[in-house]
């Protein structure tokens, strides 16, 4: 970091938003400014508990206050759309939880909303930020994995107990956790999708959201490269444990996330096949703040976690790599990631893979305006050139 400058951090939405405060606390750009709650004993609560001084129930309050840099929104996904493009046209950099919207339209108006602002947006998005992602993202980026062949992810999550308007949603309409990676470890940008719904949800949830699929599974191809994904989720009747995993397949070595949240993920080279421990990378954040890739806010004073930290194993230590990188991007010194294009591209792939699913299988392509002029990062085949090494550690 080369600039010292403190921004003011306003935090939207105190459940699962909660977790980050501690973490604007310490960090050396950020001053922990307010916090807005429409539940006025639970913002004062979370106030009280973490020395917030400044405090809104009514969100179009604190987009008034002239003293926030940073507007970081951690409310329901059917709110972030209107929530976010009413804070860039207040004046506000943006950091907002997945998904970016919940409908193609909606993703335009907040990338409409950015190019006309200039300011600063980005989807929280945790999975890009696990350790899991960037141990293969380095790996990749060093050559280790040679050249991509193939990548699959999956997402499979049961809502009991979430609040009702879940009940129903089209798995897809919120799969960025299992599209994201999958696009972001060597930087490509979705196609087109092409997908299959499957089964059928609970008949009292049909009605709400006209989707009667459990599981919805679509195929991505990848935009100028030879190159796609296949991503799985659900959220409704189906047996399984909590998982958010990928998978990755290169020429050289690949990558099989653990089956279960006690087994172990699997690093092959060529047939031969290894249990792996993915490292931390605390090291790349500011020393005041790395305690938090291993542990949880909530889980270091003792009290209960919320359900999304619980269920994603305390999403690979995402939480204050997040934080930082959108700081960094408010003062320039790093792009956001993703960004609005970048975040778009993610969520209408899921958005769109629930209307090919409707349709059958119709190939549906990603708008022009969630395309962006980057270039992904391509290792050629004929490079993949490595020792089949032996002996311990052969296989990282």
């Amino acid at each position: 970091m080369t600039s010292q400058k403190a921004l003011k951090v306003g935090i939207v939405g105190l459940e699962f938003g909660a977790e980050f405060i501690p973490i604007y606390q310490r960090h050396p750009n950020a001053e922990m400014y307010a916090i807005c709650q429409r539940t006025e004993s639970k913002l004062n609560e979370i106030g009280d508990r973490y020395g917030v001084e400044r405090r809104f129930s009514d969100y179009a309050e604190m987009l008034a206050d002239p003293a926030i840099d940073v507007i970081h929104i951690n409310t329901p996904l059917q709110l972030h759309a209107d929530q976010v493009v009413a804070a860039l046209e207040a004046g506000k950099h943006v950091g907002c939880t997945i998904p970016m919207a919940t409908s193609v339209e909606d993703c335009k108006r907040i990338v409409d909303a950015q190019r006309r602002t200039g300011l600063t947006y980005m989807m929280m998005e945790t999975t890009v930020y696990s350790r899991e992602f960037l141990f293969l993202q380095d790996m990749y980026r060093r050559g280790k994995l040679g050249k991509l062949q193939f990548l699959r992810a999956s997402h499979h999550q049961d809502m009991t107990g979430w609040p009702s308007y879940w009940d129903g949603m089209p798995p897809m309409y919120n799969a960025t956790h299992a599209i994201a990676p999958t696009l972001g470890i060597a930087g490509h940008q979705a196609e087109y999708v092409q997908a299959l719904g499957s089964g059928s949800v609970f008949e009292r949830m049909k009605g709400n959201y006209g989707s009667p699929f459990a599981i919805e599974s679509t195929h991505i191809k990848f935009l100028g490269v030879d190159l796609g994904a296949e991503v799985t989720r659900h959220l409704w009747a189906v047996a399984r444990e909590y998982r958010e995993s990928f998978d990755v397949y290169g020429a050289i070595r690949s990558f099989e996330w653990s089956q279960t949240e006690s087994g172990k993920h699997v690093m092959y080279l060529g047939e031969a096949a290894s249990e792996i421990d993915v490292p931390d990378f605390a090291s790349r954040l500011p020393e005041e703040i790395r305690s938090f890739t291993t542990a949880g806010v909530y889980a270091a004073e003792g009290e209960a976690e919320h359900r999304s930290f619980v269920q994603g194993g305390g999403h690979g230590g995402s939480h204050p790599h997040l934080a930082h990188k959108l700081l960094m991007a408010v003062l320039g010194e790093e792009e956001a990631f993703p960004n609005a294009v970048q975040a778009a591209n993610i969520t209408c792939s899921g958005i769109l893979s629930h209307q090919s699913a409707v349709a059958d299988g119709e190939k549906f392509y990603l708008p022009d305006w969630t395309l962006s002029d980057q270039q992904p990062l391509e290792i050629p085949l004929d490079e993949d050139r490595e020792p089949a090494w032996s002996g311990e550690g052969a296989l990282i």
